[in-house]
């Protein structure tokens, strides 16, 4: 059964490629709003050549991140592809680009160029460092973002160096961010009547995502080292050895504490001054984990997380992507959606974790072939069969 979503009416102008974009439109796609992917002739996201693995014709990699969308071919070099995106511009609520700083103003699609046609218009741009600054022009990459916002200098241990995260997290916390903007926009338009546009950065958004880490470093001016599993500001808060693996214990406070020095047959330890409070622990850490570590590699971490949930001590195993997949908790949350693709057969990718009671995010459009809805797309904006013909001839769509 196909729902209407909450985003229902919204129309999106999507000119981004690779994942901060594509996941920011896919998000709102979920929620119901119509995403018009726009592509060069041929295809020009890059990620449809991101791979092994493929699924069919379709990279996993634009899988992911591309659902709910509809897909035109465009040349926004030419006269006449830039009169295509002035038309769709009329009808559009949001556009949403990731080109290199300066480039939607060569060629006359900046949002003063677009707000004359559309006074309403959410434009939102997404670039690696914004649109002002020093580094305005360098080009925005995960990886580099990563490294310049200081993520990795606390990422890893001593002996690993500094390390990335395993996902494009820059990427994945900037397409939420642009999302939320382009909400919040939208919502102030319902008030004014008025868009705007938004200056969305990798860097800004990675940055802000450094939270209880920089806040340290602000207020004592000290800077982190690396420390792998280990809280800077918890303890005990990290993995421990097991019998057969690895288990994590998370404890946020002392009565937690106290629960786990039972569990472990430790009561001595809760009533110690060195370690009855949280800042006590973390000044004598390497003494408490030492300890803990000891009985914790006595049992297995199933034998583990079942004496621990059952005094309610925050835990959980290390799960590969094979287990996590197969966990009950993922099947009943439905995180696995499937659809059928036409060239990919029936795909899987993670699901939405909005939840919605009435409005509920969904999968209606498979992740579009390139250009798979351009005479759609065109002939509801009046185009002829002819008309399309020719732009299909002269390779401007």
């Amino acid at each position: 059964m196909v729902h209407i979503g909450a985003l229902d009416g919204i129309q999106v102008l999507d000119l981004t490629r690779v994942l901060a974009g594509p996941y920011c439109t896919m998000i709102l796609g979920d929620m119901g709003a119509d995403i018009i992917k726009v592509e060069a002739p041929g295809g020009s996201d890059e990620t449809r050549e991101w791979g092994p693995p493929y699924a069919g014709d379709e990279s996993a990699y634009y899988l992911c991140a591309n659902r709910n969308k509809r897909a035109i071919t465009l040349d926004l070099k030419s006269k006449e592809g830039k009169e295509i995106v002035k038309k769709l511009i009329i009808h559009a609520d949001v556009v949403v680009e990731n080109f290199k700083h300066g480039t939607m103003a060569r060629l006359g699609l900046a949002y003063e160029d677009l707000k004359k046609i559309n006074p309403k218009l959410i434009f939102c741009s997404i670039t690696g460092f914004g649109q002002s600054g020093p580094y305005k022009d360098l080009p925005g990459y995960d990886f580099i973002i990563q490294a310049m916002s200081g993520l990795m200098s606390i990422t890893g241990d001593e002996q690993s160096g500094p390390m990335k995260v395993g996902v494009a997290i820059t990427d994945v916390v900037t397409g939420m961010y642009t999302a939320i903007g382009i909400l919040a926009a939208l919502n102030e338009r319902d008030r004014t009547g008025e868009g705007q546009s938004i200056d969305i950065s990798l860097f800004d958004s990675q940055l802000s995502t450094l939270v209880n880490v920089a806040s340290n470093y602000l207020i004592s001016e000290k800077v982190p080292g690396r420390l792998g599993n280990v809280h800077p500001n918890i303890v005990p808060y990290q993995t421990f050895e097991t019998m057969d693996g690895k288990i994590v214990i998370a404890v946020g406070n002392d009565r937690q504490f106290k629960s786990l020095c039972t569990v472990l047959n430790l009561e001595r330890l809760s009533t110690d001054n060195r370690f009855s409070t949280n800042p006590a622990r973390v000044e004598n850490r390497n003494a408490l984990i030492d300890m803990l570590s000891e009985v914790i590699k006595r049992k297995t971490t199933t034998e583990w997380i079942s004496l621990l949930n059952a005094y309610s001590i925050p835990c959980g195993p290390i799960n590969d992507l094979k287990q996590v997949f197969e966990d009950p908790q993922v099947k009943e949350r439905q995180m696995v959606w499937n659809c059928e693709h036409p060239t990919a057969g029936d795909i899987r990718f993670v699901g939405s974790p909005l939840k919605f009671s009435r409005t509920p995010a969904e999968c209606k459009r498979h992740p579009p072939v390139a250009g798979e809805h351009t005479e759609e797309v065109l002939t509801h904006l009046g185009y002829d069969p002819v008309e399309i013909s020719n732009l299909k001839k002269d390779k401007i769509v």
